[in-house]
């Protein structure tokens, strides 16, 4: 197949989706089967260690989709155990402020499910929790969490289904805990920069938008 070729009259993504991969026996042509310990230890519990691993994380990622499959992954971070454990099942995410635009809450409400990835800054570990979710702004419930700024409006409950410490490779691979192996500040666009070129909005200057982000980081628990 020559790609170029290809794309001149159509998408890219649509020429290399006519020869993608159909079924998982055309996978297992590729790859070799998981070792016995990579199955055995994905659980639908939660055990004391991946608690207190959860108790430890300040950053976690929530993986969702509409009810057309569209998806989306967006960060969360607070103090460390921001996320709370219920039990041995559930957890409760508190909501925080952000950009108002509740994608991830309304993919939630959707289809009731979400994943997440669970990290620790300055370790390898990681931790997949997949599940049912809800959305819940039961009093009883906000009072229970630990706020991001100010008191939660709400919160994401995640019944765990599948619970999996996940191997270290990809964070080690990308050097992500070492500031020596980082790209230089100054070699990537800034998020002024690319906000400019998103909005593409006649008159807008850099300068305003970083005071713009400058105000929000300054009223990031209001």
């Amino acid at each position: 197949m020559t790609i170029d070729n290809e794309a001149a009259s159509d998408s890219l993504f649509a020429s290399l989706r006519r020869n993608a991969l159909t079924g998982p026996d055309q996978l297992r042509e590729l790859y070799p089967q998981p070792g016995p310990h990579a199955l055995r230890k994905e659980t639908d519990r939660l055990t004391e260690e991946t608690r207190a691993l959860i108790g430890l994380s300040s950053l976690v990622f929530i993986g969702s989709a509409d009810a057309e499959g569209r998806a989306d992954v967006t960060p969360r971070g607070g103090p460390a155990g921001f996320v709370s454990v219920l039990d041995e099942r559930t957890l409760a995410i508190p909501d925080a402020t952000g950009n108002k635009r509740l994608d991830t809450l309304h993919n939630v409400l959707e289809t009731g499910r979400a994943g997440l990835l669970f990290l620790i800054p300055g370790r390898p570990t990681t931790l997949r929790v997949n599940g049912r979710a809800c959305v819940s702004a039961r009093p009883e419930l906000l009072a229970r969490l630990t706020p991001v700024g100010k008191p939660p409006v709400s919160a994401i409950v995640v019944e765990a289904e599948q619970v999996y410490p996940h191997c270290p490779k990809s964070l080690m691979r990308a050097h992500a805990w070492q500031p020596d192996q980082w790209v230089p500040a100054d070699a990537q666009p800034t998020s002024a920069e690319v906000t400019l070129a998103q909005l593409d909005l006649p008159g807008l200057t850099v300068e305003q938008i970083q005071q713009i982000e400058r105000e929000s980081l300054r009223l990031r628990y209001e």
